[in-house]
């Protein structure tokens, strides 16, 4: 086992309910969270829907939740810059002792809005859309790693810019800060990979896709990164899957030791946020990292997290805007 966390026992009996089921080739959709604490498994989701999850990916959608398709306004009281630094401080003292070389830290903002997390999974647009009713709403772009036949293939996402900015894509892929970001990501996860897969390489670097938000546009920077694995003796994928984890893009490297500083420097558990789902249909796997997240806590509060990857150049006035910057809902 690879991963910095101690997977409790219903995130044991999760992985080895998805290990049964995918050897079966029975479908199923689950949840873990970021510590590997909390877990989700839903056997035949499709087919035996009890409204305790919904979700929309590319390959599948369960029926909608009641709620109504609006314009989400969202009203949000960050913390401080002084506050944010302090928890900055943290992590860019690990990497100045080169404990990590890059960490990323997260911000927990509490907002406000008039509608409800089944309206806001109604109303936002985005590759990969989840609702846990009364526990989190998320709506993230980015893809974790999916399975076609014996192809694995993950796309990290690291690098944003404001679209409408000149020259905003040759600007984006030359920036100093996001291109060692970017590269140090691609490598965590081409070495990943390779723990559970063969001929492990990158067959797309920095390309930009573009991202819809209320106040304009965002050019995203992505890689693809692939490999084969050996289906011959059947499919384990909660095995598979542990390997790979927490993901690299929204944790850092060397793992273990950027775990540490993350737990140092965040306040609260991130649970399910930064955590991933995925959707297996009995022979490939699609899953996404759950980013783009706002949890409901049990006093009915909202708060929307955001975060982004520190590296020894990087500045904590930057990288605390970047945080606010990605406080929105695609629509």
């Amino acid at each position: 086992m690879h991963t910095p966390f101690q997977p409790s026992q219903q995130v044991r009996a999760t992985l080895e309910a998805m290990n049964n089921a995918s050897h079966r080739g029975q479908p199923f959709f689950f949840v873990l969270d970021f510590e590997l604490q909390e877990s989700i498994f839903i056997l035949d989701p499709l087919q035996q829907h009890d409204g305790s999850v919904f979700f929309s990916f590319p390959t599948a959608k369960t029926p909608d939740p009641i709620g109504t398709k609006q314009r989400i306004t969202l009203h949000s009281t960050p913390e401080s810059l002084e506050s944010y630094t302090s928890r900055f401080n943290i992590i860019h003292r690990g990497l100045m002792r080169g404990d990590s070389f890059l960490t990323n830290l997260t911000l927990r903002t509490p907002i406000e809005s008039d509608s409800s997390l089944e309206d806001i999974y109604l109303s936002s647009e985005a590759t990969y859309r989840i609702l846990l009713p009364g526990r989190f709403v998320a709506f993230s772009p980015e893809c974790f790693v999916k399975l076609q036949g014996d192809e694995l293939a993950t796309h990290p996402m690291k690098g944003t810019i404001d679209a409408h900015l000149p020259n905003a894509a040759e600007t984006l892929r030359a920036d100093y800060k996001e291109g060692c970001e970017h590269h140090t990501i691609v490598d965590l996860m081409r070495n990943d990979l390779s723990r559970v897969a063969e001929g492990v390489h990158v067959r797309q670097f920095k390309y930009l896709t573009e991202l819809h938000i209320s106040s304009g546009e965002l050019l995203q920077m992505s890689s693809e990164v692939v490999g084969t694995i050996d289906r011959s003796h059947g499919l384990h994928l909660g095995d598979l899957l542990l390997q790979l984890l927490p993901a690299g893009s929204i944790s850092g490297a060397p793992k273990e030791r950027t775990v540490a500083l993350i737990q140092e420097a965040e306040v609260h558990p991130r649970g399910f946020y930064t955590g991933i789902c995925g959707y297996f249909d009995g022979e490939d796997l699609d899953s996404a990292v759950l980013i783009r997240f706002i949890e409901q806590d049990t006093d009915g509060k909202f708060f929307y997290h955001s975060g982004g990857g520190i590296t020894i150049n990087s500045t904590s006035e930057d990288e605390y805007h970047e945080c606010l910057q990605k406080i929105y809902i695609p629509q």
